[in-house]
């Protein structure tokens, strides 16, 4: 059971989001899982160009860090995805990363993986940059068991409880990967974007033939 864990502040060790990462990973080590951390701040990865090279050919132009990073993601059960808000979004480098990402979307590759996410804020908009990380978790194909954000400027100290419900997110994560566990409301989103994703890459078939043969492999497309 793989756990890959990546976090989206470019602050390195100062991170607060970070402490919520590593203890989101600590509780899902607890409970059985092997679990990899990702500063995502320190790859090299550039902006996606809308060529729609990946959808052609499965590959993209870029020569850069994001092809490993992704491999990783395919590699893994769960995925952890962590940033601070930063004008009401996520960073900037958690951004580009997903932005490379429309490959995976259309082929719903994270389809049998969970995913949960966490964030810090100054202000406020911790708990709306979860949301938009689990969200973006369910698009690509994966069932969500929750998140933790915590606003940190009035009171800085509010990190440490906050890191306890990041360890036990952790473990539930692990035990949602152990038990194979299903939550209605996601499975019809799930299976309402299987159709439209289904319905998108026929109608493109004749430029995407990677993601069209991909749908064809995996018997969801006759």
């Amino acid at each position: 059971m793989k756990i890959l864990a990546i976090n989206g502040s470019p602050r390195g060790s100062r991170s607060q989001t970070l402490r919520l990462v590593q203890a989101v990973l600590e509780g899902a080590r607890s409970a059985g899982a092997d679990g990899e951390l990702v500063d995502v701040a320190k790859l090299q990865i550039e902006y996606c160009t809308g060529c729609l090279t990946c959808c052609e050919r499965g590959e993209c132009v870029r020569d850069d860090d994001f092809a490993a990073l992704y491999q990783q993601m395919l590699e893994s059960d769960g995925i952890v995805f962590g940033s601070p808000n930063y004008i009401d979004s996520v960073t900037a480098q958690i951004k580009t990363m997903l932005d490379r990402m429309a490959d995976a979307i259309h082929c719903q590759v994270f389809t049998g993986k969970y995913g949960c996410a966490v964030a810090t804020a100054g202000g406020s908009g911790a708990d709306e940059v979860v949301a938009y990380l689990n969200g973006v978790l369910r698009t690509l194909g994966a069932t969500t068991v929750g998140g933790v954000g915590v606003v940190l400027g009035g009171d800085p100290e509010a990190i440490v409880p906050a890191e306890g419900r990041a360890y036990e997110l952790g473990k539930r994560l692990a035990q949602a990967i152990a038990n194979k566990e299903t939550y209605p409301e996601q499975e019809r989103f799930h299976a309402a974007m299987q159709e439209r994703m289904q319905a998108l890459v026929t109608a493109n078939k004749d430029r995407w033939q990677h993601e069209y043969d991909y749908w064809q492999a995996a018997g969801r497309i006759p």
